[in-house]
């Protein structure tokens, strides 16, 4: 179930909190690898490692660069003594943190007695790459004075720091603080579960507006429940439950060559027609009249429209205010140029939120 291979560390080629990229000679040759600081330390080229190569070796989504487990050359981390909860629990590689819910944490008495959303927007998108448009919106829209929080569920990557979008945002000031939950972990807050995810954003971070999305990637079949991007539905279950206002992202492409996903995607079809069981905000970007007739007749087959609100909204400020952070993003591969109406889609949720803030 994983290949592992010894490796030897020859170059740093970048490093970030929490996240040493490097290059490493496994099997006669030099190929990528990542490393987490806080994990299994710190690396220095010439350091022999153990490598997870299992993605790279079966072409995967998740591949592209191997994962190193340990460090043969300083095998010894040391671990914090505050915190007592444990992500990836009963792994080789689990993890303790201080959870904003535990005892130990300053935030314990704050966590103890929130109960609610306070009624503040909360946007559910499913694809990492659609906090980008969102968060843009909201910073270019609100002028700069909305608080906002990102809550990165365990959907796909598990760990934040992996995200070189979430750096970016926060250096440049689009999102203010990050929460992960489930076994999802290095966050500035971390929490047991996606409802003190939600709360931890609105009692301790004193968000505004909060985004929700799983980490990079995603987990697909072409079977109809078989993605993780289904926790859309049940997200905006607990923001309802909460007393929040979701706000839904929908997954709109037609760049995709795949027919599920032409238009409206049948991830969104499957998350919103038939997973959420309470009512959210669906916005769409106005469209040229043929895809908008389209997307509205998937909304409408689907049972979306029925089931939620649409609004329609003039999103391309959104993508204006990507360029004007300078902020490159991708879907699959593909930039706002190549796949317009999935950034648009995205977008339009930052604008209609800026407006009802």
């Amino acid at each position: 179930m994983i290949r592992m291979r010894r490796g030897v560390v020859k170059e740093i080629t970048s490093h970030r909190p929490g996240v040493t990229e490097l290059l490493v000679e496994v099997e006669g040759n030099t190929q990528k690898a990542i490393n987490y600081d806080e994990l299994t330390g710190q690396v220095r080229p010439g350091d022999e490692v153990i490598l997870n190569t299992t993605a790279v070796y079966k072409k995967l989504g998740t591949g592209g660069a191997h994962f190193v487990v340990g460090n043969l050359s300083h095998p010894e981390v040391d671990v914090t003594e505050i915190g007592h909860i444990m992500k990836m629990r009963y792994s080789p590689c689990q993890v303790k943190v201080l959870s904003v819910e535990e005892p130990d944490s300053p935030f314990a008495e704050a966590m103890r007695q929130a109960s609610s959303l306070e009624g503040i927007p909360v946007i559910i998108g499913t694809l990492h790459s659609m906090i980008a448009p969102a968060a843009a919106a909201l910073k270019k829209l609100g002028q700069g004075q909305l608080k906002v929080a990102y809550l990165m569920t365990d959907g796909a990557a598990l760990p934040l720091p992996l995200s070189r979008l979430v750096y970016e945002l926060k250096q440049k000031g689009l999102i203010h603080r990050t929460v992960t939950c489930g076994h999802a972990f290095g966050g500035d807050l971390e929490a047991i579960n996606v409802y003190t995810g939600l709360l931890a954003c609105r009692a301790v971070v004193k968000a505004d507006v909060i985004i929700v999305a799983m980490g990079p990637g995603i987990v697909g079949s072409a079977s109809q429940y078989g993605f993780t991007g289904v926790e859309q539905g049940e997200i905006i279950n607990a923001v309802n439950i909460l007393g929040g206002k979701p706000i839904a992202i929908p997954r709109i492409s037609f760049a995709d060559a795949r027919e599920r996903h032409r238009g409206l995607s049948h991830h969104s079809r499957t998350a919103l027609g038939k997973i959420a069981l309470t009512k959210a905000t669906v916005t769409l970007p106005k469209l040229a009249p043929d895809k908008m007739e389209l997307v509205l007749q998937q909304t409408e087959v689907s049972g979306i429209s029925q089931k939620h609100d649409l609004a329609i909204i003039e999103a391309r400020p959104a993508l204006e205010a990507l360029k004007e952070y300078d902020i490159k993003v991708t879907t699959m591969g593909r930039n706002v140029e190549q796949d317009p109406e999935f950034f648009l889609a995205a977008g339009a949720a930052g604008v209609y939120v800026s407006e009802l803030v």
